[in-house]
Parts: C-alpha cells; sequence; structure tokens
C-alpha cells in the first residue's frame, strides 16, 4: 500500500539533505500517515481511513462528512 493521504491525495516529495559544508544528497520528505476509524452519522457508519495528521486537522474544523465529500469531488476518494 503506498503512503497516500485518502483525503488529501498528500504523498511523499524529494528533497537534499544539505549537510554542513553544503553537499547535497538526495532524501525523501514522507507523510505522516495514520490509520483512523471515524464514525459518520449522516450515514450511520464507520469509516475507515489512512490519513495525514494535517487532514485530521480538517476533519476537526470541518466534520466528516464535509471531508469525505470534498474528496470525492476532488477525486481523491473513490
Amino acid at each position: 500500500m503506498s503512503r497516500i493521504c485518502q483525503l488529501t491525495g498528500k504523498k511523499a516529495m524529494g528533497g537534499n539533505h544539505v549537510s554542513f559544508s553544503n553537499r547535497k544528497s538526495k532524501r525523501q520528505f514522507k507523510v505522516n500517515l495514520k490509520r483512523k476509524r471515524f464514525f459518520v452519522p449522516e450515514t450511520n457508519e464507520w469509516v475507515t481511513l489512512r490519513v495525514s495528521t494535517s487532514a485530521l486537522k480538517n476533519i476537526n474544523k470541518k466534520g466528516i462528512f464535509a471531508c469525505l465529500k470534498e474528496a470525492k469531488e476532488k477525486g481523491v476518494l473513490a
């Protein structure tokens, strides 16, 4: 399973390690993902998602139903 957030579509991105002597070597910035179970009161069901911690903050702010609806409109969530 790839490390992609199911709500926002965030995934790992590349960059450089920069040493004190300013040498650069490739590295990856991975997404901070958590497996979380949410109850959706509108549909009266539980949903398990693999979401980034920034998506968790959005869920706390907007609500799970609004975030799921938004993700389906973007095409991130099937």
